[in-house]
């Protein structure tokens, strides 16, 4: 079967992965890891390895992907990959304007302000560019503790 990503290690490489194997101070995961890539760069099938090392399929599959995308680093490391692209945090003065709001009468027609209303409030006022529900959620509870503690 035609592998679309192949494993081709370099020396430098080969002997991080050895080195990380025999170090014993690395996690499970990370050491079994480097076991699968030292197999699949010697030519052995997923399932063989799957089998060898108790790995599932598709866990050697994506494992080979992140290899041959993103580096060994990448393959052998932190699970997301990619940061995540949050929404801008809020400023002492935002997060004032924000208790201040959430403290105000909501708007007519309801009965009490929602986490997305005050999200949407305090962009069509111009407080913040753009704002997350869980944004205006944080600073809230944020608040609240503060008052409670």
């Amino acid at each position: 079967m035609y592998k679309k990503y192949v494993i081709d290690l370099s020396a430098e490489e080969r002997r991080e992965l050895e080195r990380i194997i025999r170090s014993g101070k690395h996690t499970a995961r990370k050491i079994s890891w480097a076991h699968a890539l030292l197999k699949a760069a010697e030519g052995w099938k997923d399932e063989e390895i799957a089998e060898a090392l108790r790995l599932s399929i598709p866990t050697i599959q994506r494992l080979r992907q992140r290899f041959v995308e993103e580096g060994l680093a990448i393959a052998l490391g932190a699970r997301s990959r990619q940061p995540r692209p949050y929404l801008q945090r809020l400023d002492g003065a935002q997060e004032a304007r924000l208790v201040t709001l959430a403290c105000s009468r909501p708007p007519e027609g309801q009965t009490r302000w929602t986490l997305r209303l005050l999200a949407d409030r305090l962009v069509e006022l111009h407080v913040a560019e753009q704002v997350s529900y869980q944004t205006v959620r944080r600073v809230l509870k944020k608040h609240l503790k503060a008052v409670a503690g």
